[in-house]
């Protein structure tokens, strides 16, 4: 059963570090929530280690920029660790082959040039990736829409076929299918390679929920936080954050108030009990934890 929590703190002291989410838990795509700032603050000063753990596309030094842009304070994190990370891993190992046609965003290009240094000190020993044409392509590489503003799956639908019809693998960067930012709701990569699978063509995960993630994650903890430490996962998706935590083993901290906050009633910050057991039986999940808002 989920237990209703009223804060971060009430269970901090199980914890070694938190794997936590970044989109609908620590900033709404556009600044910070101030409350999951002050309890990821509060759980360093405690003791306890902080990896931001994402499924954006990009790379980690991408990401970090765009958090300091945003006015995420360093004090409230230890390591960033994306799924374009554990994608960029897969790339340069050649999973999806070294010819590959990129669908994605303008913003999305440092996926093929900046890599963390543990990323990048592999990648210098591997053959060079090309990005050509998708009639000459050994596979996908799909890091989201190329503008995802205006834009549906819909309007990459014979792309897909194309590259389905070429019997092509797809790599997808983000298994997101959507994401808020603002009060705005945008597509992402995953939506993507959900369609192409329902097509017939096969797409490769490295982001939450999947395996390889949590592996990089685990890696870059262990550098920081040696030994066996108990990890909370925090996310306030129930496909993802939470789903990939219990596969994992670990406890998890599910954010009712993020992509899913019309389930639980009209309070984000409260979440209806009843509502949300129903809610979580249907999916038949049950997170460790739940609370509206990290704090």
């Amino acid at each position: 059963m989920t237990e209703i929590i009223a804060s971060l703190a009430e269970i901090a002291p199980r914890y070694d570090a938190v794997f936590c989410d970044l989109w609908g838990c620590l900033h709404n795509g556009k600044a910070p929530f101030p409350a999951a700032v002050a309890a990821l603050r509060a759980f360093r000063s405690g003791g306890g280690a902080v990896v931001l753990l994402t499924n954006a596309p990009r790379p980690q030094p991408s990401v970090v920029a765009q958090l300091d842009r945003m006015g995420v304070p360093r004090d409230a994190w230890d390591e960033v660790v994306t799924s374009g990370d554990a994608a960029q891993y897969a790339l340069v190992s050649g999973a999806v082959g070294r010819r590959v046609h990129h669908i994605g965003a303008a913003k999305d290009e440092p996926f093929f040039t900046d890599f963390a240094a543990d990323i990048a000190e592999y990648a210098a020993a591997q053959p060079p990736i090309r990005r050509v044409p998708m009639q000459e392509a050994e596979g996908i590489v799909c890091t989201g829409l190329r503008d995802d503003l205006t834009e549906t799956p819909a309007d990459y639908r014979a792309a897909l076929l194309m590259g389905k019809t070429l019997g092509l693998p797809m790599l997808c960067a983000n298994p997101d299918i959507v994401v808020d930012m603002g009060d705005q709701r945008l597509w992402c990569a995953g939506a993507l390679a959900r369609d192409y699978e329902q097509m017939g063509g096969r797409a490769l995960y490295f982001g939450k929920p999947h395996p390889p993630i949590y592996d990089l994650a685990r890696r870059r903890l262990a550098a920081i936080r040696p030994g066996e430490p108990q990890v909370l996962c925090i996310g306030d998706g129930i496909a993802t954050d939470v789903q990939g935590g219990i596969a994992e083993g670990l406890d998890t901290l599910f954010i009712t108030g993020g992509i899913d906050t019309s389930a639980f009633g009209t309070e984000s910050a409260r979440p209806d009990k009843a509502l949300l057991e129903a809610w979580l039986t249907e999916r038949r999940l049950s997170p460790s934890f739940a609370m509206g808002h990290l704090r």
